[in-house]
């Protein structure tokens, strides 16, 4: 078992410094970690053509993913969080000043409709500023990563030779999600978003995940120790990661948010096992089935490998 070397892909960032470069070692197995740029192409050459063992994966990617049978499954170790009330923008010149304001209206998205930062973006306009999703026409700047999910009627592509942020600026689209704009008219529709968000966590508990980590089914079925070997590679880890933030060391944007979320809850900022995450995962699978991504809601211990469920870290 020693001998087992996964092809493996994820971002390096502060809970999986340790993973990457050495100083936690998994337990019967290696990683060969592979560097993919733009992580988002590790996500589609997962998904099309399985390329990996194991692979760092867009939550609602893998749901779509799963629902339509693509033979990987996770393990409940949640690599990224974070707030999306800052990833909708508005052109100042056009007068949208509310989310209602959006009711209509065309509103551009980021590469897919099933984008996770899309979903979390539409549901906070849905559930902080009851806005009608479905009276909204959705222009996608690109395709699904699931090449057979459909998505529903109010979605639409892009027009050919076009791009969201001149048709943002010209007034044909009333937001975008998910799109840098550099502009000096360019502004985030929510007030204050990054304040928003720790409110939100506040108030109604909402801190989403975005990532998590996908392992191939053959790999599960050949080696059913393999999915809580891999989890707890991740979680020694994050540990380490989290531990340094309880030391004050916060080096980056990213640390930052952490060390906020610390300081609010109390409690590990990035919390691993599907117990802990258990309502902002149902939500997440909530949003999903209203916003047309899944037909019904699985069983959140059918979204996660055997032997994964009740781990926790």
């Amino acid at each position: 078992m020693a001998d087992l070397h996964l092809r493996a892909v994820t971002r390096t960032q502060g809970n999986n410094q340790a993973l990457k470069d050495g100083t936690v070692v998994p337990e019967g197995f290696r990683f060969d970690f592979e560097e993919v740029p733009v992580l988002v192409q590790a996500f589609r050459r997962m998904v099309r053509g399985l390329e990996f063992d194991v692979c760092e994966m867009a939550l609602t990617t893998y749901l779509t993913a799963k629902a339509h049978g693509v033979p990987f499954t996770a393990v409940p170790a949640f690599l990224v969080r974070g707030f999306h009330h800052s990833a909708i923008t508005v052109d100042t010149r056009h007068g949208i000043t509310h989310p209602k304001d959006l009711e209509g209206t065309k509103v551009g998205v980021s590469r897919g409709y099933t984008v996770t930062t899309g979903v979390w973006a539409r549901s906070i306009l849905a559930a902080e500023h009851g806005v009608d999703l479905d009276s909204i026409t959705w222009v996608l700047s690109g395709d699904e990563h699931v090449a057979d999910y459909r998505p529903p009627a109010n979605v639409e592509s892009i027009p050919p030779g076009r791009e969201l942020d001149e048709m943002l600026a010209s007034g044909e689209l009333a937001a975008v999600v998910g799109v840098e704009i550099d502009s000096p008219d360019a502004a985030p529709l929510i007030p204050d978003p990054v304040e928003a968000g720790f409110a939100a966590l506040t108030d109604r508990g909402l801190y989403p995940i975005n990532h998590l980590v996908v392992i191939r089914d053959e790999l599960l079925a050949e080696r059913p120790e393999l999915g809580p070997q891999v989890f707890d590679a991740f979680a020694r880890s994050k540990q380490l990661y989290v531990q340094r933030l309880r030391a004050g060391e916060v080096r980056d944007k990213t640390d930052r948010m952490y060390a906020r979320v610390m300081e609010l809850t109390g409690a590990d900022p990035l919390p691993y096992g599907i117990e802990p995450n258990r309502a902002v995962l149902e939500e997440l699978l909530r949003h999903a089935v209203d916003q047309k991504i899944l037909a019904t809601a699985p069983a959140l211990e059918d979204v996660f490998a055997p032997g994964t469920r009740d781990l926790t870290a």
